[in-house]
């Protein structure tokens, strides 16, 4: 399923063998761009000292391309961005493979080195695009890193200050719901 504006290509790709990278760079190039900036989420073969055989991702679609696209017009009013380009591989993802590719281009590449940054720790913080990693000796549903970072948080600050002071307000906000006593529901 892909959403496409003129400037940014979102695809969610459901039982993909792979991501075709040079698609999503192609898309990007363009004259007045002078950099093009890029981030590859690919499965590695150990976390925590277990094997791991492969990622299951899963996603509730349609908010998930919400999501991206809003993450991306985030990026938007941040930098000064040409085009953007985000895939994300739902199903099994082997070791080795990529899950996730973002490319982005400006016409200077701090703002897409940036942007490029933002664009994979927002989006591993907001969208839901849930990750089981597939160990020799078992299997569990991960949260990643920047969701948690984002839950505590919230945790430790009033919600509407939160939402006011976070860069850019998403369509999705947080993974978790928050009272507004700072416990967790």
């Amino acid at each position: 399923m892909a959403a496409e504006d003129d400037k940014d290509l979102i695809e969610i790709l459901e039982n993909q063998n792979s991501i075709d990278v040079a698609k999503y760079m192609n898309f990007v190039s363009a004259p007045q761009a002078g950099a093009i900036a890029t981030f590859s989420g690919t499965t590695r073969d150990t976390f925590d000292g277990k094997t791991v055989l492969e990622l299951v991702y899963e996603a509730y679609i349609p908010m998930a391309i919400r999501c991206i696209k809003s993450v991306c017009t985030s990026a938007r009013e941040s930098w000064n961005l040409h085009s953007i380009a985000v895939a994300h591989r739902l199903g099994t993802v082997p070791v080795g493979e990529t899950s996730v590719f973002i490319a982005v281009s400006s016409v200077h590449r701090a703002d897409a080195l940036e942007a490029c940054r933002y664009l994979i720790d927002e989006i591993k913080a907001t969208v839901p695009i849930w990750k089981k990693e597939v160990y020799s000796n078992g299997e569990v549903w991960k949260e990643n890193t920047e969701f948690l970072e984002r839950r505590s948080e919230l945790g430790k600050k009033d919600v509407a200050v939160e939402i006011k002071e976070h860069k850019k307000e998403l369509c999705c906000g947080t993974k978790v719901r928050v009272n507004h006593e700072g416990s967790q529901d």
